[in-house]
């Protein structure tokens, strides 16, 4: 035991890991981000509030059960840096232990109370790319927290979408249609209860879609979280 303390301790001062979030170097008992990152984080507590932000998105569109998101997005702070290191810095340990706060946050709220976990997917050609689906990420480090399965095989990206970047919210839903299905995987997900995950919402068009599409499945009910809200 004390070899590996003392080769893990060598392997960070000559390949010292640096935060997610702000770029410095991680101290011993910080994982992926600082403390000092971590308490920049907006916390938005939606978890335990009903009718809250989240969830008032889905409103008259789609029957979704319950949704939060972990903190607020604010340009140029520290989610967004965190998000961005995530998707395009190839930080996915970053994604897991996102995750891991996420679900240790949520323990015991309604939000919590489900059966398995769905990430958001990626299209094939995106994920070649990338390497890894950052939103498959976050939902393993939920999972690791609460106890309950990702199953990642159910629903599908069936085509490539424009950015949504700099859509408005009718352009971001019309460019969400179509653009995931369920798969024959998908029946062993009837009677469940579903967590659906994302990395950030926006005005909430693709949660929705993926949701519209996952209760087609009999006696499917869904929760909705992302790491961050706009």
């Amino acid at each position: 035991m004390f070899l590996i303390r003392y080769l893990n301790s060598l392997i960070s001062l000559v390949f010292p890991k640096t935060c997610g979030g702000c770029g410095g170097y991680l101290v011993e008992g910080e994982k992926e981000v600082c403390l000092k990152c971590l308490c920049e984080l907006g916390v938005t507590g939606f978890h335990k509030e009903q009718d809250n932000d989240a969830e008032r998105l889905f409103w008259g569109k789609v029957n979704v059960e319950h949704a939060t998101a972990y903190c607020k997005f604010v340009k140029g702070g520290t989610a967004q840096k965190m998000l961005h290191n995530l998707k395009y810095g190839g930080r996915r340990e970053l994604g897991y232990q996102m995750g891991v706060i996420m679900g240790g946050e949520i323990i015991g709220s309604p939000v919590a109370d489900v059966d398995c976990i769905v990430p958001v997917p990626l299209h094939p050609s995106k994920l070649r790319k990338r390497g890894y689906n950052q939103a498959e990420m976050i939902a393993q480090g939920i999972s690791s927290r609460l106890g309950v399965p990702v199953e990642g095989a159910s629903l599908v990206r069936t085509r490539k979408n424009e950015t949504q970047t700099h859509k408005n919210i009718n352009e971001r839903y019309l460019n969400s249609q179509g653009l995931f299905a369920i798969t024959s995987e998908s029946q062993k997900l009837a009677g469940k209860h579903i967590l659906l995950v994302d990395d950030v919402i926006t005005t909430g068009a693709t949660l929705e879609a993926c949701a519209r599409e996952l209760l087609k499945i009999e006696g499917v009910k869904v929760n909705c979280i992302a790491f961050a809200m706009v």
